[in-house]
């Protein structure tokens, strides 16, 4: 939280540093918490998209039915816990009776966590950061169906942190080839033909897929050309 001195005159700033030193211990309670619960769920699949996906429109159907091939072929499924693709991330898996997570993040203006998230695998959290922590290192894979900034941030974070070997990679498959084109165009003829700002194995970081089989066969050549297990 920050505070403008001027419009609070009895605070201090001794007063706002320790306000800020306290937040520490939130922060390692959320940490604690999702570590202690997500090291059981074994094997699972992180899929990203938008809260505003309605349950009428085809990326829902899509997201629930790709959530459904993934605990078919024996992994577990990761969502953010909100509505929209992240309801049908956790709907998808338990259509199968399949490991189905939620990170939910308190927001001022979205409700709480969706109805199809296992009991014991419902986490809230209060920062983005200990959320996306916990979507990376309990991750087998990456399933990015469409979405907004929340999803772009999402995606980035974790292209980011494997073309910087900050974690291991590991499969990123983005849903929907038609909406992904506009996007993968810019990567080549701007950011790597033109800026030279992305090397040109970067895009080996991901792959296209337009149904729920192609998500799994995506993900097991992926495993199986790197030489890929489950991290835990």
């Amino acid at each position: 939280m920050k505070y403008n001195i001027k419009k609070h005159p009895n605070l201090s700033w001794s007063d706002i540093k320790s306000n800020d030193s306290w937040s520490i211990f939130k922060i390692m309670s959320e940490f604690v918490e999702g570590y202690e619960t997500l090291q059981a769920i074994g094997p699972c699949v992180s899929i990203y998209g938008s809260a505003r996906t309605g349950p009428e429109t085809e990326t829902y159907k899509a997201s629930r039915a790709v959530a459904s091939a993934l605990v078919d072929a024996g992994y577990g499924v990761i969502a953010g816990g909100g509505p929209g693709v992240m309801e049908a991330g956790n709907r998808g898996a338990q259509d199968r009776d399949g490991v189905s997570v939620g990170l939910n993040i308190e927001l001022p203006f979205e409700q709480s966590h969706n109805d199809y998230i296992n009991a014991d695998t419902c986490l809230n959290f209060d920062y983005f950061f200990v959320r996306k922590v916990m979507f990376v290192k309990y991750s087998q894979a990456f399933v990015v169906m469409p979405g907004g900034y929340g999803t772009m941030d999402e995606l980035f974070e974790a292209l980011t942190l494997m073309q910087t070997n900050k974690i291991a990679k590991q499969p990123i498959v983005l849903y929907d080839s038609k909406f992904w084109s506009g996007l993968l165009d810019w990567f080549k003829q701007t950011m790597f033909d033109k800026y030279k700002t992305i090397s040109e194995n970067d895009d080996d970081l991901f792959r296209l897929a337009d149904t729920p089989e192609e998500v799994i066969d995506r993900i097991r050549g992926y495993h199986a050309k790197h030489g890929l297990s489950p991290n835990f």
